[in-house]
């Protein structure tokens, strides 16, 4: 009876693929994963995995959107005299630049000292300020990065509209006021304002706010790792057409974990992120 069943099984071959296949499933004493012919199951195999990747694949993008968007909160803008005024600025993720600014009287009613190095030592002034969530994220910041090997200083955080104005109409004295708008935020348009940013610098610069802190081990340490703990750099050097401002190295804003990661992961800037989050929210 088996010499049988390989007679057919020879004029099955020699009639197509397919009549094999279905002759496969007839024979129970024939294993089909010795048989990889055209349609075999080692191409089911691959073309299975292949599947499987670009499902994954696909899986993540949509997570990568999902997680671009997920809690994004944009700007609610009111035009007052004929400026662009944020009115939800308490907003974590609110985009602060030359184009959006803080109403005059915004002031953070969650300010509190880090307990970090300051390049100014214990006093306490305003500049010393954070809201709260961004202190805490700061303060574990500065230990990972001494346990490092790296020692961070504060030098400036919260900055009152007051604050901004004055320091504005120096600058405006010292070097004219085209060179000021590019090197100063006028006031209202000061991300320290937020009580979301900080000025960071080191020892190995006199403790000053300079580009070359940006070539030393603590600069590199922080564009590097910022992001592990919800800051970015906010003013990255090749990137001045698009946030306004010169490069500061030194000047870190905290967007909470997962937004910096995306930052980071995908070298934008504040600007290009919520550019990239408004498409998707659009197209959705």
């Amino acid at each position: 009876m088996k010499k049988f069943w390989l007679l057919c099984l020879v004029v099955f071959f020699l009639s197509g693929c397919t009549s094999m296949e279905l002759l496969m499933d007839k024979l129970p004493f024939i294993n089909s994963t010795d048989y990889t012919g055209e349609g075999s199951s080692s191409k089911s195999t691959q073309e299975g995995s292949a599947f499987k990747e670009l499902n994954s694949t696909s899986e993540q993008a949509s997570e990568d959107e999902g997680m671009l968007l997920e809690g994004v909160i944009f700007n609610e803008i009111q035009t007052v005299n004929g400026e662009e005024v944020i009115q939800n600025a308490s907003n974590l993720f609110a985009l602060v630049n030359k184009n959006f600014g803080l109403p005059a009287e915004y002031f953070p009613d969650d300010l509190v000292r880090p307990n970090v190095s300051f390049s100014f030592g214990n006093e306490d002034v305003e500049k010393s300020k954070l809201r709260k969530e961004a202190a805490k994220a700061l303060e574990r910041m500065f230990a990972d990065a001494e346990q490092s090997g790296v020692m961070l200083y504060a030098v400036s955080g919260y900055r009152s509209y007051d604050r901004q104005e004055t320091l504005f109409t120096a600058e405006v004295q010292n070097i004219g006021g085209k060179m000021a708008v590019e090197a100063v935020a006028t006031p209202g348009n000061s991300e320290h304002q937020t009580g979301l940013a900080m000025d960071i610098s080191s020892r190995s610069v006199g403790l000053s706010l300079t580009e070359q802190f940006g070539v030393t081990p603590e600069g590199k340490w922080l564009e590097k790792n910022a992001h592990r703990f919800g800051f970015i750099l906010r003013y990255p050097k090749g990137k001045e057409h698009l946030t306004g401002y010169m490069y500061e190295p030194w000047h870190y804003r905290y967007v909470g974990h997962e937004v910096a990661k995306e930052i980071y992961r995908n070298d934008w800037t504040l600007e290009e992120y919520f550019e990239k989050a408004k498409k998707m929210k659009d197209s959705v």
